[in-house]
């Protein structure tokens, strides 16, 4: 008996570990159903530990399928006296899996979150080439494409922007945008709004 709340006790831990290590890239979304954009970047600190969370999760799902696959002892049998001669559903493979399941789609949520984001970008018809601008910025604590996906969103819901382009793996962004209609310092707080913070900007098309 103590060896299946052992296994209840693993697969919650696992569940725990599996969340901890995608939830720099969960809150975006999160901030963003809430209407909560400045909390996006809440957890981007456990990024660095992600791999670590990842490893953690795998060793302690995997001891806990260890524990339940491998043969029962007479001991063990002897005691497994429930009333009802079944085990609760906590305790059981059924239960599991579906723990197993739901820590893979946790470890995996960066490589799909951007399903969770609407396309909110604009066919903005330009007035004359003289007003397009396009503005590269140097952002800190995008982590994942999560974090992209975010920053993009929140740019595009200013008037007369054109293009959105970032990368958290450089830490950039590409803003084109018709400076008739927003600005720069427009953008940079659009960025700044959701938690990830620009550290510089440079003008793309200088003329």
């Amino acid at each position: 008996m103590n060896n299946k709340k052992s296994e209840s006790k693993l697969a919650g831990a696992g569940v725990l570990a599996a969340v901890a290590a995608s939830l720099c890239c969960i809150t975006p979304v999160l901030a963003l159903l809430a209407g909560t954009s400045g909390l996006a970047s809440t957890f981007s600190w456990l990024e660095p530990f992600r791999p670590y969370l990842i490893a953690l999760t795998v060793a302690v799902l995997g001891f806990a399928w260890y524990q339940k696959a491998k043969p029962r002892t007479a001991e063990e049998i002897a005691c497994d006296c429930d009333e009802d001669g079944k085990a609760p559903f906590m305790q059981t493979k059924k239960f599991l899996g579906i723990v197993t399941v739901f820590a893979g789609l946790m470890l995996a949520f960066p490589y799909y979150s951007k399903v969770f984001y609407p396309d909110n970008s604009k066919h903005v018809i330009m007035v004359s080439e003289a007003n397009v601008e396009t503005v590269d910025f140097d952002i800190s604590g995008m982590t994942c494409t999560s974090c992209e996906e975010h920053v993009k969103y929140a740019v595009n819901e200013l008037d007369g922007v054109v293009k959105v382009e970032a990368s958290f793996e450089k830490g950039t962004a590409e803003v084109k945008f018709d400076k008739s209609k927003t600005s720069l310092e427009d953008v940079k707080n659009a960025i700044d709004a959701t938690g990830y913070k620009v550290t510089k900007t440079q003008l793309a098309n200088r003329q």
